[in-house]
């Protein structure tokens, strides 16, 4: 989900970079005392530090985000000290993909309260997409859904958006 998102926000004018679930998975855990520990964490942290937006994609898993991408957000404490700390000043667009939409409506509330603790801005629209109440892909990658893919669109330039407007 995360590439089709990041393709919409290419169409919108953006420069994009994937961060995919093999390169985080690279990441150590979270450890407060080494918080730029890792090469992996550097390349991402200056992803982060470089982007004027942010895409966040996780699976809903009992309720929550991923232990992924938790790690990962948590490793965002490598920016404390940055001119812009955090997630500060960047759109972040938040995209749950859940079996289930009371799943898909938790983790989309958790993973939006963790990037307002991080000082970022969610997007107004926040996706939660639920794979078992109908076929997402065709055979090619390309959407069966066409409401999901008109809400990745919006997502993606609601981030494109808020970023040229704070970033001109």
């Amino acid at each position: 989900m995360l590439i089709k998102a990041l393709e919409a926000a290419e169409r919108a004018g953006a420069r994009t970079r994937l961060l995919s679930g093999v390169f985080l998975s690279k990441l150590p855990i979270y450890d407060p005392s080494t918080s730029t520990g890792s090469p992996e964490l550097q390349v991402m942290l200056d992803a982060v530090r470089d982007a004027d937006g942010v895409l966040i994609s996780t699976p809903g898993y009992h309720g929550s985000v991923s232990g992924l991408i938790k790690n990962a957000i948590d490793g965002l404490e490598g920016l404390r000290q940055d001119t812009r700390p955090y997630l500060e000043g960047r759109a972040v667009g938040c995209i749950v993909v859940a079996d289930g939409w009371q799943a898909g409506g938790t983790a989309l509330s958790a993973l939006r309260t963790i990037v307002h603790a991080l000082r970022g801005w969610p997007t107004p629209l926040g996706l939660t997409l639920n794979p078992s109440a109908g076929k997402l892909f065709d055979e090619t990658g390309g959407f069966c859904d066409q409401g999901a893919a008109r809400q990745v669109e919006m997502l993606a330039g609601q981030v494109v958006d808020f970023a040229r407007a704070v970033h001109r």
